[in-house]
């Protein structure tokens, strides 16, 4: 029996984000598989987290900079360890390394966060990314994590193209891993156009593009209500601050729902998912939700990026205010339309999000990186070189000369 250990920057939240929902969807790959799967996270526990014991997963409470986690993992004694994010695979990577050299090391980007960043400071002065913005400090450290991983999971196929081509990693360090969907858990048949009523959107409040999406929607949302006047929109989502309350709004039907018990039903009685994202990256959980409930979508070209491929859009693509309302209502008003989103949505849903033949892909890509794991390391000399002591160790060496030779001589 293989053991897993995932190193968690959270500990999981399905119904809380789609990060958190493609984890456990990992997890339960994983564990399907017969391995002895461990979760081990710094992280705080919270009141959402999913019950992994109830999942057949063992975990285990970690500290960052702490020689305990050491002993730890050379207790566990991994074949495999999988890491959160680029910020775990910094803190416990040369950890793993040290402790156990033959553990497969996979880091799950979950989106590039870099990417997302220098579109958030892009957004922010009001113009288009550049590639100043795109190499920064976080891209520094986020691509340095993924060469010095022996692979690393990639949710877009976007993003894959973007590492290849400007960042210039080995496409054999990367596997693309979009959201697995099982698609025979998929509702054959849904709430029929004339039984759907409103638009809605949802998204964890903690998140900077969902929270900047309503705030945009502020601005889109009359220009439907005024073509629509007895429609309302619907804003779900995880830990909504006080500054999101606030903009509840009954006269205009801008309606802050907050957390949704059951995120497919409430998508299910919308006739429209609308996600106005300006920025971010990877893939958007909320319009594969969409597409699951066969609730047609209006979105951004950020928030289908990666998505949707050669496929046409289960609904309509608009760039800015004005265009994405008059998409919103077209659609909305359109049955024939509408009916064809669908059918849409549920083609995509089969061409590129099968979790039986992703799941399947992933595992024979583990296997056969473990079988050859020196062979693959050996071709990965850029990671061999960020990992090997001497890449800083002489500039603190010196600093440390420095420092010890400017204190005061005693006696």
């Amino acid at each position: 029996m293989k053991k897993i250990l995932v190193i968690g920057y959270v500990w999981p939240e399905p119904n809380s984000s789609a990060a958190g929902s493609h984890m456990l969807s990992i997890l339960r790959l994983y564990k399907r598989q017969g391995w002895q799967v461990e979760f081990a996270t710094p992280a705080q526990r919270t009141e959402h987290m999913v019950d992994l014991d109830a999942e057949g997963i063992s975990s285990q409470s970690i500290a960052l900079n702490c020689d305990s986690f050491d002993a730890y993992v050379a207790e566990y004694g991994p074949d495999i360890v999988m890491f959160d994010r680029f910020m775990m695979e910094e803190q416990f990577g040369w950890r793993v390394e040290k402790n156990c050299p033959q553990a497969l090391r996979i880091l799950d980007t979950e989106d590039l966060q870099c990417l997302r960043q220098a579109r958030h400071q892009a957004h922010k002065a009001d113009r288009t990314m550049t590639t100043a913005d795109l190499f920064n400090d976080i891209a520094r450290r986020e691509i340095a994590a993924i060469l010095r991983s022996d692979l690393s999971l990639i949710i877009s196929d976007f993003e894959i193209a973007l590492l290849q081509d400007t960042f210039k990693v080995d496409r054999r360090l990367l596997h693309h891993l979009p959201f697995m969907v099982d698609l025979e858990r998929l509702p054959a048949q849904t709430a029929a156009y004339g039984n759907r009523r409103h638009f809605m959107t949802i998204g964890n409040f903690r998140h900077a593009p969902n929270w900047d999406a309503v705030l945009y929607l502020q601005q889109i949302w009359p220009l439907i209500r005024k073509q629509v006047p007895d429609a309302e929109l619907h804003i779900y989502g995880s830990y909504p601050p006080p500054k999101a309350t606030a903009l509840h709004n009954p006269k205009t039907g801008f309606l802050i729902k907050g957390w949704a018990d059951d995120a497919f039903e409430v998508m299910e009685q919308a006739r429209i998912c609308l996600a106005p994202l300006r920025f971010g990256a990877g893939i958007k959980g909320k319009l594969l939700d969409a597409m699951m409930m066969q609730t047609p979508s209006i979105t951004t070209p950020i928030g289908s990026e990666g998505m949707h491929g050669t496929v046409p859009w289960p609904g309509l693509i608009a760039e800015d205010a004005d265009a994405f309302a008059a998409a919103a209502v077209a659609l909305y008003n359109d049955e024939t339309a509408w009916q064809q989103a669908q059918r849409q949505g549920t083609e995509l849903l089969h061409q590129r999000y099968d979790g039986k033949i992703l799941g399947e892909q992933l595992i024979e890509r583990i296997q056969a990186t473990l079988a050859d794991l020196d062979e693959h390391r050996l071709h990965n000399f850029t990671g061999s070189m960020l990992r090997h002591h001497s890449m800083m160790s002489t500039k603190y060496m010196s600093q440390w000369i420095a420092a010890k030779n400017a204190q005061p001589a005693n006696g």
